[in-house]
């Protein structure tokens, strides 16, 4: 039997570390406050006009390939996970594929639009495709650069003080070796509360799932949905959250999805060797690590470091432990998420 084994991983962050301190020379907010309700003390943000979440993810897959033992021609499908994308559109799939100067070779590329748990989802359909043999070598990038559209204003304190910038990016090969690799999947969403967690306008939706009237939008023949007046004046383009209720429900999917996976595949929270939680909250990962038992040695977080890089935050913080030494050869490693949408997810993998 085929299974997709992780042949090369790495990761990118910007140089710039933006300190708590820092944040606050533009906010009303303390260092204090911060570290109480996430656990972060830093993070990185991208050079203006320099990086974009194309070119980290290319520094990211860069190093995956050199360690699988391959050069980026070599590539047979690209998976990029990002809620922050160059452009619009096109998808930052086909940026990546001529960042990295295998446009030649015409590999297909796939864009997901799964925020937090998509990396997960990445992983899972790459995982497929390595299975079925369609490709022998994909690539799965997650890569974010969220400091681009944050309000840095005391109003966007609650979500700007939690994300920062950074890529991370895996590639899968197959493999025969018994148990090895990636053993599983699992993949859910629950769409009802998809305005706490959401980037809203621009957008093309014109009101119809809020209701027309809290947007303002002017009495136009076409067109003045996507971008309009109102919207440029009341700054309402950027992220909004229901702590509270990401909070209350990220607790209990996130254990319900691992139990999901070990259980698929006969297993228990004791046989996991290194847990890479989703770095969205400190006190969410430790919820969880309470919830299945774990001790500390078994539970990997950098948010400490690097905030919440939503799509990026597992490849980022898979590759540290690995480089640490904390991932071994034989050990089960298990990667949770859950984000916007709601979606959440999980794989289990035998390193």
């Amino acid at each position: 039997m085929v299974n997709s084994k992780i042949a090369g991983i790495g990761f990118y962050v910007p140089e710039q570390v933006v300190t708590n301190a820092d944040l606050m020379k533009v906010m009303d907010t303390t260092d204090e406050w911060i570290q109480e309700r996430s656990g972060i003390k830093e993070r990185r943000y991208g050079k203006k006009h320099e990086e974009t979440p194309t070119t980290m993810g290319a520094n990211a897959a860069r190093i995956a390939c050199e360690r699988a033992g391959i050069k980026p021609e070599e590539i047979d499908f690209i998976v990029f996970a990002t809620l922050s994308p160059d452009y619009y559109f096109p998808g930052c799939g086909v940026l990546l594929q001529r960042e990295l100067g295998i446009t030649h070779k015409e590999v297909g590329a796939i864009d997901i639009r799964n925020q937090c748990s998509g990396f997960i989802y990445s992983l899972s359909v790459a995982d497929q495709f390595i299975k079925t043999g369609m490709y022998k070598n994909v690539l799965v990038v997650g890569s974010e650069m969220h400091s681009m559209g944050l309000d840095f204003t005391t109003r966007g304190r609650n979500v700007a003080v939690l994300f920062g910038d950074g890529a991370g990016a895996v590639l899968l090969q197959p493999t025969t070796e018994e148990g090895k690799g990636i053993l599983t999947t699992h993949l859910h969403s629950d769409g009802t509360y998809a305005e706490e967690l959401a980037l809203i306008s621009p957008g093309s939706h014109g009101g119809y799932h809020l209701g027309k009237e809290k947007f303002g939008f002017p009495d136009a023949l076409y067109g003045e949905i996507f971008v309009y007046e109102n919207l440029i004046e009341n700054k309402t383009y950027y992220p909004n959250m229901n702590g509270q209720l990401v909070f209350k429900t990220a607790v209990t999917k996130f254990p319900e999805v691992i139990m999901e996976a070990l259980n698929k595949t006969g297993l228990k929270p004791t046989d996991i060797d290194m847990l890479v939680p989703h770095q969205a909250n400190l006190r969410i990962a430790q919820f969880v690590q309470k919830t299945l038992q774990l001790p500390d040695e078994k539970v990997f977080n950098n948010i400490m470091k690097y905030g919440n890089t939503t799509a990026a935050s597992i490849p980022i913080a898979l590759c540290e432990a690995w480089e640490a030494g904390k991932v071994k050869d034989g050990d089960l490693v298990c990667l949770a998420a859950f984000g916007s949408g709601f979606t959440w997810g999980s794989a289990l993998i035998r390193w």
